[in-house]
């Protein structure tokens, strides 16, 4: 058996509340209870609200609770050009177009259906004539599109052979140690964004291709993820890259039900240890479903 790799990867646009103490600490046990490797990396791909304190303080949150982690720490910031190499290689493809559409072009768009994951971008760029989207690229702000149909065409063994496109025989599944076998459904989320306007990648792109080059073999996270694995399974077929395992745990909730998340002000890990709790031992706590008063584990 191969050495697992897991690891933990926050973006450092807030401090770290109890729900991400919760998931770092399962990535962490998953690799070395295994004998294996926990990686640290920090996703601040969104240059507008991360900032270079959040991630010392990240760091200083994790050696508070005594995880540690092994090898150096790598910023998505410095790893720009890898991802313009993925997209390169997926426009080569044809399987790339420019999306010009703002939020409120999409909002407004009568023909938006809904899927399991939500609205379905209704493709008004996917079909625009190339001295268009030459002239518009050449002036405007534009996204890139990943054209599900046709990265679906190319996965099928069945369709006309195109210069260095993937062929893939059965469907696209991974394996996740919570649900067991799992088919990939991508197209439930339509014609996804791999560029936006305002970011060279976007969390699909970028988590997909960083987890091939770290080597990592577990991918521990949120159950708040489960719906975007869909999108990573293709890309990983249509790049080449290896499929992890995954495991989407349950995340945690207050006593409302609603999750623990930035937004709502959750309770900062910051905060405890200020207040002078002992981290190991809250980190022990967790691992044995102790949890604090007033939070819970989500039925979400």
């Amino acid at each position: 058996m191969s050495e697992i790799v897991a690891r933990f990867a926050p973006s450092p646009t807030g401090l770290l509340h109890i729900g991400h103490a919760w998931s770092a600490i399962l990535a962490h046990d998953r690799a070395k209870m295994a004998g294996g490797r926990f990686l640290l990396r920090i996703e601040d791909i969104d240059g507008t609200r991360s900032r270079p304190d959040f991630v010392a303080a990240i760091e200083r949150d994790l050696a508070w609770l005594g995880l540690g982690w092994d090898g150096p720490v790598p910023l998505q910031s410095q790893r720009l050009a890898f991802y313009g190499e993925a997209l390169g290689r997926l426009k080569t493809m044809g399987l790339l177009y420019p999306c010009f559409c703002t939020r409120a072009e999409i909002a407004a768009s009568l023909s938006a259906p809904h899927g399991d994951a939500g609205p379905i971008y209704p493709g008004l760029c996917r079909h625009l004539a190339d001295d268009e989207r030459a002239r518009r690229m050449a002036g405007e702000q534009h996204a890139w599109r990943l054209d599900m149909a046709r990265a679906l065409d190319a996965l099928d063994p069945a369709a006309e052979e195109m210069p260095d496109q993937p062929r893939h025989d059965g469907p696209l599944m991974w394996r996740d140690e919570m649900v067991g076998d799992v088919i990939a459904r991508p197209e439930m989320h339509g014609d996804v964004i791999l560029a936006r306007k305002d970011a060279p990648a976007s969390y699909h792109l970028a988590v997909t291709v960083d987890d091939a080059a770290q080597g990592v073999t577990h991918v521990v996270r949120g159950r708040d993820l489960f719906a975007a694995t869909h999108v990573h399974r293709l890309l990983q077929a249509l790049l080449g890259l290896p499929t992890p395992v995954y495991r989407h745990h349950a995340l945690l909730a207050d006593d409302s039900g609603e999750r623990l998340a930035k937004r709502n002000k959750a309770p900062t890990l910051e905060a405890m240890r200020l207040a002078g709790m002992d981290g190991p031992t809250l980190a022990n706590d967790l691992r044995n479903g102790r949890l604090p008063i007033g939070i819970r584990l989500s039925e979400a």
